[in-house]
This record gives structure tokens, sequence and C-alpha cells, in this order.
């Protein structure tokens, strides 16, 4: 039964790798903001000093003087539209940073943090955080990161980045974290 769920998770996350293979998007990828206070194709407004605990506009660029290998990225949060929990392609860039680290560095490992805004259920958005964290997962497995390296939590709606009821106040609790 294990090796089932094993085998179909396998054939996910083959097709989720050959789906990133055939995007093509324009502009920048890598989430960071565009200057005009727009994240990523939604056009949601983010900025660095609305959300704790991210680190938005810093680019999936990792610290200075070091080799890429040696750092953890700079940019540990992805965001999802609206009741989804698939990956947006503006952060595949900064998943494929992750997976580099993570593939350099066996030793390290990572929980993926699921994250949800406020409507729906407190059930319901416990499994879309995790659903999202499966995501995420997935993509990375696919990239050659050993599934022993990720973890995953879901906190659904408990642990919102920024309080408030407006649609860019629930675009910044949409996410997953990498908690390094």
């Amino acid at each position: 039964m294990q090796f089932n769920s094993y085998a179909k998770s396998l054939v996910v996350a083959v097709s989720f790798a050959v789906m990133a293979g055939c995007t093509s998007t324009g502009g920048s990828q890598d989430g960071s903001m565009d200057g005009t206070g727009s994240a990523g194709a939604a056009g949601q407004g983010v900025t660095s000093g609305q959300a704790r605990g991210t680190q938005l506009g810093q680019g999936q660029g990792y610290g200075q003087g070091q080799g890429q290998d040696s750092r953890i990225p700079d940019q540990r949060t992805i965001y999802f539209d609206y009741d989804r929990d698939t990956i947006r392609p503006e952060f595949e860039s900064v998943l494929n940073s992750h997976a580099q680290y993570l593939r350099s560095n066996p030793n390290v490992s990572v929980i993926l943090q699921g994250h949800a805004d406020e409507r729906g259920t407190r059930e319901y958005n416990l499994g879309l955080g995790e659903r999202r964290a499966q995501s995420v997962e997935r993509y990375l497995t696919v990239q050659g990161v050993s599934p022993s390296q990720l973890e995953i939590v879901s906190y659904g709606e408990e642990r919102p980045a920024v309080d408030g009821h407006s649609e860019q106040s629930y675009a910044q609790n949409r996410r997953v974290v990498f908690d390094y």
C-alpha cells in the first residue's frame, strides 16, 4: 500500500518536471519586486516591510562573497493564487535555487511551511497549506533533492504573515516558507 502511494507521487513528480521543462514565461521569474509595487504576474502589491519573517524583494541571489552552493538562497517564500496549490511560474527559479542548494548540501534539511489566508474553514485551510507544501516538495524531489531532506508542516490560517482583510493581505498569507 505504501509503495503504491510512493509510485503515484513519483508519477506526479515526473509530470511536474515535464511541465516545468516545457513552460516559457517572460519577464522576471525570481518573484522579486519589479519596482512598481507588484509581485509577479498577479500584480498584487507586496513590499518587504509588510511581511513578517519573509525576505521579499531580494531575488534569488545568495550571500555576497560566497559560492552559490554554500549559502541558503535569500528568498525563502513563494506565493500561491487563491484556493490553488499549483506553483506559479515566476517562482520556479526560486525553487530551482533551493533545489541546487539542497542537492549540494545533502546534510541540510528544510521544513516546508504551508500557509493559507483566513477565508475558508480552519480544516480546509490546514489541508490547503499542506497541499501547497506538498507541491513544493514534489517540485524539489523532481529536481533531485532527497526526500529525507524535506519535511512538511501546515499552519493553515493560524500564522498570517500580515493581518488584514484585503486582497493584498490575503495574497501575502497564501504561501510556503522554507525554514532551514
